[in-house]
């Protein structure tokens, strides 16, 4: 009968401890992005001012939140990214009930990150009635409390009355029939 030994070097022990080490540090980095995703302590509290912004839509347009004051309510849908399959589906869904959105006197802006070119794609290639706001550097998603650690946008949905001011607010994908019973209740 063979007997094998096992052999021991230092260094693959201490390799075995940073890669461990490296591991839970990642789950915890994980963990606590996790849970800013879902925070709501940032969000504008429904009844305050939604924050005026100016910024290009993905066919080079200039967007004034303000304009739509008076005449319009407003959908801000903040996103994490263009072509992902959760941030697809959702506006996707949106732009399935764009006639019922329009209907209740609305309109719609994508917000995240991504430049105007990928806008412009993602749009294009989805057929997105609504523009997809360029903010490249995060301004409008951290004035709405939406900006996560390293730049990722918390997806979150915001609706805007005629006055300016947050009628209401979710985090996450509400669905369009949610939308659609938020604004069909609210003048």
């Amino acid at each position: 009968m063979k007997t094998t030994r096992k052999i021991e070097h230092p260094s693959i022990r201490a390799g075995i401890a940073s890669g461990f080490a490296l591991l839970l540090a990642g789950l915890l980095l994980g963990v606590w992005l996790w849970n800013s995703m879902k925070s709501v302590s940032d969000l504008i509290p429904v009844g305050r001012a939604a924050p005026d912004f100016t910024a290009i839509t993905s066919v080079g347009d200039t967007v004034r939140l303000s304009e739509a004051k008076g005449h319009k309510r407003v959908v801000l849908v903040f996103y994490p990214g263009d072509g992902t399959p959760l941030c697809t589906a959702q506006l996707c869904a949106l732009r399935d009930n764009w006639g019922a959105l329009q209907s209740e006197n609305t309109v719609v802006y994508g917000v995240n990150p991504a430049n105007k070119e990928k806008h412009q794609k993602f749009s294009t290639t989805n057929r997105l009635p609504f523009p997809l706001l360029v903010d490249t550097n995060n301004k409008i998603a951290e004035s709405y409390g939406c900006k996560a650690l390293f730049g990722i946008v918390k997806r979150t949905v915001y609706i805007i009355d005629q006055n300016g001011f947050v009628i209401w607010v979710e985090r996450g994908a509400p669905s369009p029939t949610e939308i659609l019973r938020v604004l069909h209740a609210t003048p």
